[in-house]
């Protein structure tokens, strides 16, 4: 097998016959002998000539180009169960790999099923009622399902990103994803997807039960476990994954009163940066889109007096939306559909925050920057007192000056002018400072601009918390048969990184 590499035109792909010449010549065989072949990634460059690149595997005959198939899952609803705690991409993809094992996923959602939980979201958004158990953040598919469904882990050091695509595609995504260097499903089609999951586990024999908040995990002498949710059902299991995401305050909470070990974990907080989309088409495009080209995104990172200062869940024609989990607090994301057609450009930039630069919050021990977290945000709601977001234009940011007058945004609430670089801790306002005017200058011509509008708070990048397990086992390093997993547990950052830490979970009960 060889890997050859063909450009074309946007919206085109190689031909066959394009594709048989390259493979001829790169295999060194004759035009006459049929050779296969498999697109394994498919990139936009726009350095030069905006054109698809694709990476392809061709084979010679004889060689087996071996297709990737899932395991089939069995009915197990006489099986013995396994507790989930969430039913995010963790939570669902433990459960789907249960299935191929032959063990009955039994999953406790705190929050709604993914259509009802569109209604909550709604009045969050229109009417600033926070539901603490169904919003942005909590309910069936976690916080990403409607934050642009993102796809972007390549990385194989966690596991074969290929059973979490292929699962994917096989309940409704796109087939793209699986070649696309950057695939994403889009808010408007994840709900279907996760659906389908659902019905998949639950006809297999599996279970869903939902608005079922925990609100206490009992080790028993026999070396079992009783859940108690807040409803005062209680459930038991001789194993459970713990998959309650970066958000679930609660359960941190509950980890500290019961002296179970947790650890202080370093997170990015900062703001949501929105420009209008067809500025960051003419940056990444130097100045040559054309309707019919991608929607253009953009990430960097640098370095600002010893922290990272990065981009974070960019969404390219997508819209703001308030993420908070409980009264009291601002918290903005972003999300964007399938298209990503709306005329704004949104991301979250952000500055690393490690337990050291915090020696203020030291009494809290290892919830500490979860405080510092809680601090933030708080700041934010009281300056507004609503979930109008504080907001000031870029450059008027960077020059510590107010905004007479901003730019029309996509976040629904609204936003009032603010003094954001006072709001922000000045550990992240002083780098974000910095930061701007460098990528504008260095990376992103044009990106530093008062066309640009930050809005606070983006906080939710990561859990603040770590809970810590046996690297072998995967278990909690004192409670046998308890599984830490996810982004809630400080081992996720993102759907597929998620969903893979859930599979290893349930492969190694």
């Amino acid at each position: 097998m060889k890997e050859i590499e063909i450009t074309c035109k946007l919206g085109c792909e190689p031909s066959a016959e394009e594709i048989k010449a390259a493979a001829v010549k790169a295999l060194g065989v004759s035009p006459k002998v049929q050779v296969q072949h498999r697109i394994v990634r498919r990139s936009v460059d726009a350095r030069n000539d905006i054109l698809y690149r694709y990476r392809i595997e061709v084979f010679k005959p004889g060689e087996v180009m071996e297709k990737y198939a899932l395991e089939e899952y069995r009915d197990v609803s006489q099986a013995e169960p396994v507790i989930i705690i969430g039913a995010g991409p963790a939570g669902m993809f433990a459960a789907l790999r249960l299935l191929m094992r032959g063990l009955k996923p039994v999953i406790l959602e705190r929050g709604k099923d993914v259509h009802k939980r569109k209604f909550d979201m709604a009045a969050l958004s229109r009417e600033g009622i926070v539901d603490p158990d169904s919003n942005y953040c909590f309910g069936e598919g976690g916080a990403g399902t409607f934050s642009d469904g993102k796809l972007y882990t390549r990385s194989s050091k966690r596991g074969d990103i290929r059973e979490v695509l292929h699962q994917l595609v096989r309940f409704g995504a796109d087939p793209s994803i699986l070649i696309d260097a950057h695939p994403h499903i889009g808010s408007d089609r994840l709900p279907v997807v996760v659906e389908n999951i659902r019905k998949c586990i639950t006809g297999h024999g599996g279970e869903y039960h939902f608005g079922t908040r925990v609100t206490d995990i009992m080790k028993k002498g026999d070396g079992s476990f009783e859940v108690t949710a807040s409803d005062g059902s209680v459930w038991a299991s001789r194993k459970v994954i713990l998959a309650t995401g970066h958000s679930a305050r609660d359960i941190y909470e509950m980890f500290s009163r019961k002296g179970w070990e947790i650890q202080a974990k370093g997170f990015a907080l900062g703001v949501r940066v929105e420009h209008p989309q067809s500025l960051i088409n003419r940056i990444q495009y130097h100045g040559k889109y054309q309707p019919h080209m991608p929607t253009a995104e953009y990430s960097f990172v640098t370095q600002i007096e010893g922290r990272g200062v990065f981009s974070f869940c960019m969404c390219p024609g997508g819209i703001l939306v308030p993420s908070a989990t409980a009264p009291g607090e601002l918290v903005l994301n972003g999300m964007s559909n399938s298209a990503r057609n709306s005329k704004w450009a949104n991301s979250g930039v952000v500055v690393s925050v490690e337990p050291e630069d915090l020696p203020e919050y030291a009494s809290y021990g290892p919830l500490a920057l979860l405080q510092f977290q809680k601090d933030v945000e708080k700041a934010m709601f009281d300056y507004t007192g609503s979930l109008k977001a504080p907001a000031q234009r870029m450059m008027d940011f960077c020059r510590r000056i107010p905004s007479s007058g901003l730019p029309a945004t996509s976040y629904h609430p609204g936003a009032v002018a603010a003094p954001l670089h006072e709001l922000l801790p000045e550990n992240v306002s002083l780098r974000l400072k910095y930061a701007f005017p460098l990528i504008g200058n260095k990376k992103m011509h044009g990106y530093y601009t008062n066309e640009a509008l930050l809005l606070g708070v983006e906080s939710r990048t990561s859990s603040p918390v770590r809970i810590p397990r046996d690297p072998d086992t995967l278990e909690h390093v004192q409670i046998a048969g308890l599984y830490p997993c996810g982004e809630g547990a400080g081992y996720a950052g993102g759907i597929v990184s998620s969903a893979l830490d859930g599979i290893n979970c349930a492969a190694k009960i």
